[in-house]
């Protein structure tokens, strides 16, 4: 491992972040719920999502940095053994328990309307009578979900068409007046914090808001490793003016290193205790991505880190899709190569390879071999036989049938 220094070159970059994701020293799958929180820690933040197509994202990282875990221990750390919360981080968010007091300004400026989502903010003057009737029923009742509320009223039909209750309880989370009990088939049911988080979390000092977000900053920029001023807002959303303010903060203190990064027009800011893996670190490294993974969920980072042009598909209509609907990136090395939609056909217990592409420069043939062993690991996995290639289009998609054809 290399010292820091003011610049480096794409590929120091590219080790630099892999090493703080955790691609490059992983360790062993965890066996317990604390060995898995220990890998949210280390991440500062996974997040979720509600699509189901191949598995629920929030799974996927542990997967993709330490292979086969059983996925069931990530609901142990979350809702038996409460090392993690749920709160809003990046988007939706599983969090380590002790980053709980670092979120009290998020939720102070929720209340007051400020930084939410348009439609919640009515909560924050109006309908007290209601939102009071919310809080009531769960005292009483214990964890509800949205449709358990008496009066909750009818969900509007689309996605986010949300029934009236579901947007109070919504906004009393977002405030924190509750938090997530547990998911039933990832339904979110809501309690009183005083109920689900520890008392010493609960009362915890807060720190000053300006404290937090400074904390927030360096969770992101350990789990970065090398990151620009944007990036770094990103990770957990900060506001922008505060987050250029706490940045400087940061810079003076010799907590970040300003270093210029090759083929990047932003200044790049490195951890202070990042170091530079050599390259023959990552010459092992293979993972399939979820969409939504931290190393590759902050899009301009992506294709300026490995230049890797991706957006999700998933809302895109079906004619005018150019890669899939659910689409995991291929890491071999320090570079994304490629990508692969997938799907889960649990009833038949076979991974759908439905479609996939390599990278501009990079040979399909070279590819097949390590992605097929990624399928085989991730279809055991899934508690799923195997996996089949449903396409035969593109160069990829005919190396990997021939491959699996042997």
């Amino acid at each position: 491992m290399g010292a820091a220094k003011d610049s480096l070159s794409i590929g120091e970059a590219r080790r630099v972040a892999l090493e703080a994701q955790q691609f490059l020293s992983a360790g062993a799958a965890p066996r317990s719920g604390k060995a898995l929180a220990d890998i949210v820690r280390r991440l500062g933040v996974v997040q979720m999502d509600s699509v189901n197509v191949l598995c629920r994202s929030h799974y996927l990282p542990v997967f993709s940095r330490r292979g086969d875990y059983k996925s069931a221990l990530l609901e142990r750390a979350a809702y038996d053994e409460r090392l993690l919360f749920e709160y809003w981080g990046h988007e939706a968010s599983l969090l380590p328990i002790e980053s709980y007091p670092l979120f009290r300004w998020r939720m102070d400026d929720a209340r007051k309307g400020v930084g939410t989502w348009g439609r919640l903010k009515r909560y924050a003057t109006s309908h007290q009578d209601l939102v009071k009737g919310a809080i009531d029923q769960i005292r009483e009742r214990g964890p509800l979900g949205a449709s358990e509320l008496t009066d909750a009223g009818k969900s509007k039909g689309s996605w986010w068409g949300w029934s009236q209750g579901k947007e109070i309880l919504e906004w009393l989370f977002w405030i924190g007046d509750v938090t997530t009990a547990r998911r039933r088939n990832f339904e979110r049911l809501y309690d009183l914090p005083e109920r689900v988080l520890p008392e010493s979390v609960r009362n915890a000092p807060v720190p000053a808001r300006e404290s937090a977000q400074r904390e927030l900053m360096m969770i992101g920029a350990r789990a970065m490793g090398v990151a620009t001023a944007r990036d770094l807002r990103d990770y957990f959303r900060l506001p922008a003016k505060e987050a250029a303010t706490r940045l400087t903060e940061l810079v003076e203190e010799g907590q970040l290193v300003p270093v210029s990064v090759e083929g990047w027009k932003q200044q790049g800011y490195l951890h202070h205790e990042a170091k530079i893996p050599r390259a023959s670190k990552v010459a092992d490294v293979a993972a399939l991505l979820s969409p939504f993974d931290s190393l590759i969920w902050e899009r301009q980072r992506t294709e300026r880190l490995f230049d890797f042009h991706f957006r999700l598909e998933i809302y895109t209509p079906l004619h005018k899709r150019v890669h899939g609907y659910y689409v995991l990136p291929l890491l071999l090395g320090e570079r994304v190569v490629g990508r692969v939609d997938l799907k889960s056909e649990r009833q038949s217990g076979v991974l759908q390879v439905k479609g996939g592409s390599v990278e501009p420069g990079v040979v399909p043939a070279r590819v097949a071999e390590p992605l097929a062993k990624q399928l085989v690991e991730l279809a055991s996995w899934l508690g799923l036989e195997n996996y089949a290639v449903t396409s035969r289009k593109g160069e990829l998609m005919r190396a990997l049938k021939k491959l699996t054809a042997r």
